[in-house]
């Protein structure tokens, strides 16, 4: 069973996008068959304690025969002992149920987490898709679904009462039929309150969230106390669903539980009326009654674990929505490793989750060995554009190619070899140094890990760290300074010498040395004949590019060689024979 997923995926099987949790849960459909198996000689084996009763007052008692009841209270310790053992069993074969379909949907669950924010945009809590998965394994490892199980055998306890007399199956089904109103009411009571829950849970998640990925200026500039006070009132808001949900719920346990024990009492009484009247045995008041409560059992149960089933079952809902939005990419043909040129095509580009264009109309193309500046006042659409460039926003209009191919006809994996991207805000993960530059591979080259610090100027950095490559850095690279979390990403952009290279604003926080450095990789970059974007403001990297991009409002001002680009920027003062006008001898590009 622990294989099933991993069959169907090495079988080139996949499951409808959205479906992927049903066909997980029907991959266990052999290990749900014998779960209910185990439930229909569990409900037989229930009668044990009935039938026990029955037999001591209407046999035993009156035929005052000890051996008698000793054999039957062997016979009905070894059955309570074999109960106990079935039920054991069955709640083990659920939680590895529970455990399978996480492993077989975790992965997935896990890759649109992650392309989560690159389709639909940041939207409230990220990690929500994980805490769903969470939600439904849980639940099919808890006591719950048992009482989906037992629920069918309900009316075999009733007829079994009914058999004992009509007016005791009667009363027991009245008192059934009040029960299973009880929780059709639990549901209908507890949908709203529940997902208004959810959604104010999320709300409350992201404030604390944004706190702890912000807590320098939360601190720095007094910002904590008011920041809490968002989140204390989605908090309340939060709070006051869930106790409307669990007094909901609580309310009708406590009638369905006083009601079941009130029946039982019922069915007592009943039984010694019919006793009295001579038409039942005293043993069928006792067994009556223990049926009647073992027949009732399963919804008392049910209304018990309702919130969790609730939950459970928006938690199913929310995540194959989800998947349905974010289908698997298709595994396309392999294509060469691109070594000719950067094509884009009249691209428009708009952040993910919104309808608002931020870049259009942009178009130039740049031949191997080239290197690229984008310049541009802030908010002009720079960092857009190189999002574009490297397919982590794909664009509405127009087409991004690499030799030809667009960068959809590429899989990430493939495509993510032949890009090195280092963005403006620089992230790098938990794990050791040579594992961040080596982008995680599993099998990393460690000559080729070498190479790229060295080609990054952050080699000798490295290997006066504590533990050199081995350093671990800690979550986030808080181990390091900005400059040298910087200086590690622009290495793990080079790593395996990708044929483009795209920087985000590479020097925002380098040092003399770091920029020269920097310059050094481009020129390295361009001798072995890859392509390089830069994104700068400051004038002196871009001595290295052979083409300027000036963006303005969105869209491609200019385009042209870097001579010809300056030269219409800051154009040469005209000189007469009064005198010569003053020239910024450091001139500023647009910020």
């Amino acid at each position: 069973m622990a294989n099933t997923g991993a069959q169907s995926s090495a079988g080139g099987i996949q499951p409808a996008p959205g479906s992927e949790l049903a066909c997980a849960l029907r991959s266990c459909k052999g290990a749900l068959a014998g779960v209910a198996v185990f439930s229909g000689v569990s409900n037989i084996l229930m009668l044990t304690g009935a039938i026990f009763m029955l037999q001591v007052y209407d046999r035993v008692l009156p035929s005052r025969s000890v051996p008698t009841l000793v054999g039957m209270a062997i016979l009905a310790g070894a059955l309570f002992i074999g109960q106990a053992v079935i039920d054991l069993v069955r709640g083990r074969i659920m939680t590895r149920i529970g455990a399978e379909v996480d492993e077989a949907v975790g992965g997935r669950v896990f890759t649109a987490v992650s392309r989560l924010p690159l389709f639909l945009g940041p939207q409230g809590d990220g990690l929500q898709p994980q805490r769903d998965l969470d939600s439904i394994r849980t639940f099919l490892s808890s006591p719950g679904p048992s009482a989906l199980f037992e629920l069918p055998w309900l009316p075999f306890y009733l007829a079994i009462i009914w058999s004992f007399h009509p007016i005791l199956g009667i009363t027991a089904t009245c008192g059934a039929i009040v029960l299973v109103t009880l929780t059709a009411a639990t549901e209908i009571f507890t949908r709203k309150p529940m997902g208004a829950a959810v959604l104010t849970g999320v709300r409350r998640n992201s404030y604390a969230e944004a706190s702890r990925r912000n807590a320098e200026v939360l601190a720095a500039m007094g910002m904590g106390k008011r920041l809490h006070d968002h989140w204390r009132e989605a908090s309340r808001e939060y709070l006051a669903q869930q106790q409307r949900v669990s007094d909901i719920v609580g309310g009708f346990g406590s009638f369905a539980r006083a009601l079941r024990l009130m029946l039982q009492s019922a069915m007592l009484g009943v039984g010694a009326w019919l006793v009295i009247e001579g038409e039942a045995t005293a043993g069928i008041i006792i067994a009556g009654s223990i049926l009647a409560g073992r027949a009732l059992a399963p919804v008392d149960l049910a209304i018990a674990h309702w919130r969790n089933f609730v939950g459970a079952r928006q938690s199913w809902r929310r995540l194959s929505n989800l998947l349905a939005r974010l289908p698997l990419d298709a595994q396309p043909m392999a294509l060469p490793v691109p070594s000719s040129n950067l094509t884009v095509d009249r691209i428009a580009i708009g952040a993910p989750g919104t309808q608002r264009i931020i870049v259009q109309s942009v178009e130039f193309r740049l031949d191997a060995g080239s290197v690229l500046g984008i310049i541009g006042p802030s908010g002009s659409g720079k960092s857009s554009l190189v999002r574009g460039l490297v397919g982590a926003w794909r664009p509405l209009a127009g087409r991004i190619k690499l030799d030809g191919a667009a960068l959809d006809q590429w899989s990430p994996e493939r495509l993510g070899r032949c890009i090195g991207y280092l963005p403006q805000d620089v992230e790098l993960f938990a794990g050791t140094v040579g594992a961040n530059i080596a982008r995680f591979d599993p099998g990393p080259n460690a000559e080729a890990i070498v190479a790229a610090a060295r080609a990054a100027g952050v080699h000798d950095l490295i290997v006066g760290l504590p533990n050199g490559y081995e350093t671990q850095i800690g979550e986030g690279g808080t181990a390091l300074s900005a400059g040298q979390r910087q200086r590690i990403a622009l290495a793990r952009a080079l790593y395996g010498d990708p044929f483009l290279v795209v920087l985000d604003e590479p020097n925002s926080n380098l040092d003399m040395e770091g920029e020269r450095a920097l310059v050094e990789a481009i020129l390295r970059i361009k001798a072995r004949r890859g392509i390089v974007a830069i994104v700068a403001h400051r004038p002196n990297i871009l001595t290295t590019v052979d083409y300027m991009l000036m963006m303005k409002e969105g869209q491609m001002h200019m385009f042209g060689t870097r001579e010809c680009v300056l030269s219409k920027l800051f154009p040469m003062p005209q000189v007469n024979g009064e005198g010569l006008q003053p020239v910024s001898s450091s001139p500023q590009l647009p910020n």
